[in-house]
């Protein structure tokens, strides 16, 4: 990929995630990124097919978040490593995590199966761990860990650690 190319990536990215995909336009990502207007159409197509590539981006940086915890063993170590996953985001990729929780709320771009290998994961866990409702206690996790993520990319990860702590303390952790 190109300088120029992973600029207007990257500008796109903190444009949209701060600002929203709509409001910010195609020329405002050129002069931020200091690019010509036309390179995000040779490039991209147009403001739509960027927001694609970095949602391509997305599919990936989530296979590697999960990738750990879908391949452990250990029921406990699964629910453990689900807890602590919001916590192992690095504070330089916040933009592009802000900008997959305002993209939840664009029907074309929400995509429910997304966290589905994870959930498959922790329903396994918990149906092991003998827990009445598996199914539900895994959407429970899915759901809370989710308000986790918004309160750390909101507040900071500091705001979300007694949440985290009660969670590991909830599952005997």
């Amino acid at each position: 990929m190109t300088d120029k190319k992973e600029r207007l990536i990257a500008t796109a990215l903190m444009l949209f995630a701060n600002d929203g995909y709509n409001a910010v336009s195609t020329s405002r990502i050129a002069k931020q990124a200091g690019v010509s207007e036309g390179l995000i159409f040779r490039h991209f197509e147009n403001k739509k097919g960027l927001l694609n590539a970095i949602m391509q981006e997305a599919e990936t940086r989530l296979a590697v978040l999960f990738e750990t915890i879908i391949q452990e063993t250990d029921p406990r170590e699964v629910i453990r490593k689900t807890i602590n996953m919001p916590f192992n985001v690095p504070e330089s990729e916040y933009d592009f995590w802000r900008l997959q929780y305002k993209l939840k709320w664009e029907k074309e771009y929400f995509n429910p199966d997304k966290t589905k290998p994870l959930v498959d994961k922790l329903i396994e866990a918990f149906q092991q761990l003998g827990y009445e409702q598996p199914e539900v206690e895994a959407k429970l996790l899915e759901q809370t860990l989710d308000s986790l993520g918004i309160g750390a990319l909101q507040k900071g990860k500091e705001s979300q650690i007694p949440f985290q702590a009660l969670l590991l303390k909830k599952y005997e952790l």
